[in-house]
Parts: C-alpha cells; structure tokens; sequence
C-alpha cells in the first residue's frame, strides 16, 4: 500500500499542492472559468463546452470538487455545479502569498 508523505509538510504546503494539483489541466481551468460565466450548470452544459467525453468531464468535476474549488448538488437525475466561492477566495490567498513568497515581480 502506498504510503503518503504529506502529513510530513507544512499545512499551507499541502493546501497549495492540492490547489495547484487541482488547476493543472486545462480542462479543469476552462469548467472553472465556465462556472464563474453561468454562475451555476448542469454536467450536461459543461459536457457542451469542452472537447471531452461525459465521463472524462465528470472526472474533472470530480477532481474540482475533491479540491473543494466547486460545489455540487443533486437535482433529480443530474447534478448541478456552481464555484466555492470561499474556497476559490482562499486559493487566491495562499497561492498570492506563495508567489509574495517566492517574489516574483
């Protein structure tokens, strides 16, 4: 059994990694992006906007949500996605700082 060595890292590290990891495909950059337009979808409107398969965008959603970065609720037979925004405000404020960190100017 793999055995992960994230607890070894400081928290903030671990949540930036997790964000990061969340963010890099451009798939994920785009629902994100699609979300913050419609304010709320269903999977079958995101399905419309990429150049995915369902069950490849469904991954996708699944690794968004994993990350916290958007919600999703139950209506009926589908389910209907929409941003964390709390969560999305917070990655803006780890990954400001890890950047004020690093200085990049």
């Amino acid at each position: 059994m793999a055995y992960s060595k994230a607890g070894q890292f400081p928290r903030m590290d671990v949540e930036i990694a997790s964000i990061a990891k969340a963010l890099a495909h451009p798939a994920r950059v785009m629902i994100l992006q699609h979300l913050a337009r419609m304010q709320t979808c269903i999977c079958g409107d995101i399905v419309s906007e990429l150049p995915l398969s369902q069950s490849t965008v469904s991954q996708h959603l699944r690794e968004l949500k994993k990350a916290g970065l958007i919600k999703g609720e139950v209506d009926g037979p589908r389910v209907c996605y929409c941003l964390n925004i709390e969560k999305l405000r917070r990655a803006n404020l780890v990954l400001n700082q890890l950047f004020k960190d690093i200085k990049c100017y």
